[in-house]
């Protein structure tokens, strides 16, 4: 029984220090959180949303530049622009910008 309990012990402090060692990780991070420029190379959309059924929120041209908050998955990015004196946050296909070099 003293066996059990020390493994649940030891187990529980795997799990505590990779999630302590995650956070500070997360913290520590904060200037790849920054919105980085970039330059889309094709007419896109700004959608509110995740999927290219949602409402367009603004209309890119080729060369128009936005701000990449975020990358949300494989597919989407999250975007801020600045359009018409109005800055707009939303959604944006990887697949505008073209491939990134290595600096």
């Amino acid at each position: 029984m003293k066996s059990v309990a020390l493994l649940a012990l030891v187990a529980t402090g795997f799990l505590a220090a990779c999630s302590s060692t995650r956070d500070e990780r997360m913290q520590t991070s904060g200037a790849s959180r920054t919105p980085v420029v970039h330059n889309t190379i094709v007419n896109c959309p700004v959608y509110d949303g995740m999927t290219k059924t949602s409402t367009i929120l603004a209309q890119t041209t080729a060369g128009n530049e936005v701000q990449v908050t975020d990358t949300i998955n494989a597919y989407f990015v999250r975007v801020r622009l600045d359009k018409n004196g109005q800055t707009q946050m939303g959604y944006m296909d990887r697949r505008c910008f073209g491939e990134r070099g290595n600096k």
